[in-house]
């Protein structure tokens, strides 16, 4: 039995991509670049959003990319709750892992701001051990310290009792990294054969395909 799962945002736990795509065009258009389909920025997501602005940028004005991101944070911290949803059944599969005493960390290359106020909002029965995003100075995923920073927290030092859950290349890279077992969902930003590519231990369609690899 795991101990302790550990699961990405982004594309995993939420649908966040409206919200990110309604942030990012509106920092662009202020700065009067062009904007991009919600779809073209969910291609953009996964290394964190300074990545995510230099994607955006056009050429000759990646450099900008701090200009762009002091201009998303507020909207974003203001409205990135009006458009995201929970995936299907990722409340339910929270809920179980819960309440077989199994503890539940987050590890995002969101900033951490919005990664904790997210989990607030969309999980307030959920007693996460450790929610921890994107910090200034700290390397992001596929780093393996956040994976190792949770352990920590959790008190789990045999990296045989975490699983790890994402829904891109970045999370499959960030769990082999860190010596543990992963999983990959289908439903986020990379498609299952990219996920496959990386020997997780299976790509599923359906949160509750997970139940079966944690107990």
């Amino acid at each position: 039995m795991k101990k302790l799962v550990i699961f990405d945002l982004d594309g995993t736990l939420l649908n966040t991509y409206a919200d990110i795509a309604a942030a990012t065009n509106h920092a662009l258009r202020l700065r009067g670049y062009p904007e991009h389909s919600v779809a073209v920025i969910k291609s953009f997501v996964g290394n964190g959003i300074n990545k995510l602005f230099e994607r955006a940028l056009p050429e000759g004005h990646k450099h900008e990319f701090l200009e762009i991101r002091r201009d998303f944070i507020p909207f974003y911290n203001e409205h990135g709750t009006e458009l995201t949803f929970v995936f299907d059944g990722m409340t339910e599969l929270l809920e179980k892992i819960q309440s077989e005493n199994i503890k539940i960390g987050v590890a995002s290359n969101k900033y951490e701001e919005a990664t904790k106020h997210l989990m607030k909002h969309f999980f307030p029965t959920i007693n996460f051990t450790a929610v921890i995003g994107q910090r200034e100075g700290i390397p992001t995923k596929p780093d393996p310290g956040i994976v190792f920073e949770i352990m920590k927290t959790a008190k789990v030092e045999d990296s045989s009792e975490v699983l790890y859950i994402g829904d891109s290349e970045v999370d499959m890279q960030t769990a082999k990294n860190a010596g543990v077992d992963v999983i990959g969902v289908s439903w986020g930003c990379k498609t299952r054969e990219q996920l496959e590519s990386h020997s997780p231990l299976t790509v599923v369609d359906k949160a509750d395909e997970i139940n079966g690899f944690i107990s």
